[in-house]
């Protein structure tokens, strides 16, 4: 099989095509990504040289580009993780997100339409997306039966998008919902929680955090650091795409969630304790660094997934508990300091010229 995979120089992307390199020798992985500021082909200096992975710098709004991506090698199969993913720069930059998240999905569509010709048989687009699509759910301590709330979202629950980002993803989500209704098309859509884990970009919560501590730096936490989110170790989000991609139903929609809702504000002391620790300083040396800044505008309260469809229909549920993914991946930033180094102070964004040429 000939598998497209979309962001694959991303964080999640990198872990999902350096999964199915390795695991299927017999499929051919190419990688398109545009490498925008998030995409570094750094992260997969462990397989670029495999023969069955080609790496494609091309951008997913060049409709001629992706065409030619799908004849020249021959797709049999979509994979696609390419977006603007940071609600923040959605806030500043809307229309990026609407360029990249709605008619990059949509020029893959059309262009996999065009390709496929209804020929359907063995054929699949299977795009990933976000529980924020959902909106916001209410906490009620009283009546929780997860730490901090009382229910979660479900496939069935109502799209309410209450950011720039989360409406691009819910607007492409209904893109390839259409093209499976309208055309035929054997499509997959899954909605999961907030990622975390090795190689993702240090502008998102987790990784700013561990290398703030590490600095000596503020760490920023928006209004009192009661939102919760839902968080899955970015290993069992990729096993999960991988099960879903070879089992799952065409036209149908999974939830991946971990079952695991931690407000902002025990994350980073979390964080904090772990990071301290391990550079062997005394417990509690940075909670100095907490700090307190304006909500961000139209931040929602809490996602919460039920992935029960995903654990009943496919047998996958996720390997990690919090506490363990959060000790793996604070080792892996400490241990990656040269990563880290060539992300933050744009060093990476050389990577590709000497790896593929002029960028």
């Amino acid at each position: 099989m000939n598998i497209l995979i979309t962001g694959g120089a991303g964080f999640i992307g990198s872990h999902v095509v350096r999964r199915f390199v390795r695991k299927y020798p017999q499929y051919r992985i190419v990688n398109l990504d545009a490498l925008t500021y998030a995409g570094n082909p750094g992260n997969l200096r462990d397989v670029e040289l495999l023969p069955n992975y080609t790496f494609v710098k091309g951008d997913i709004c060049d409709f001629e580009c992706v065409c030619s991506v799908m004849q020249q090698y021959e797709i049999e199969g979509i994979i696609h993780l390419a977006a603007e993913s940071h609600v923040d720069r959605s806030i500043k930059d809307p229309f990026t997100f609407a360029r990249t998240n709605v008619l990059g999905t949509l020029s893959l569509l059309e262009a996999a339409r065009r390709y496929w010709d209804g020929r359907w048989q063995g054929r699949l687009f299977y795009h990933i997306s976000t529980d924020e699509v959902y909106g916001s759910l209410p906490l009620d301590a009283a009546a929780c039966t997860a730490p901090y709330g009382s229910s979660s979202f479900s496939e069935s629950t109502p799209y309410a998008p209450h950011s720039p980002y989360s409406a691009s993803k819910a607007s492409s989500d209904h893109f390839v919902r259409a093209y499976h209704d309208t055309y035929g098309m054997p499509t997959l859509v899954t909605n999961c929680s907030n990622n975390y884990g090795p190689y993702q970009f240090p502008e998102k919560l987790i990784p700013l955090c561990i290398n703030n501590i590490c600095q000596g730096r503020p760490l920023p936490i928006y209004g009192r650091g009661d939102n919760v989110r839902d968080w899955l170790h970015v290993e069992d989000h990729a096993r999960a795409i991988d099960t879903i991609f070879h089992r799952g139903v065409p036209g149908e929609t999974y939830n991946i969630g971990a079952d695991n809702e931690w407000k902002n504000i025990d994350i980073v002391r979390l964080l904090i304790r772990t990071t301290d620790r391990l550079l062997g300083r005394p417990a509690g040396t940075s909670e100095a660094l907490i700090t307190y800044v304006a909500d961000r505008a139209g931040h929602d309260l809490r996602y919460a997934i039920d992935a029960g469809k995903l654990k009943r229909e496919l047998g996958w549920a996720p390997r990690y508990c919090f506490e363990e993914g959060i000790e793996m991946t604070v080792r892996w930033y400490l241990e990656n300091q040269a990563w880290l180094e060539e992300v933050t102070t744009g060093a990476y964004m050389n990577y590709y010229d000497a790896m593929y040429g002029q960028r």
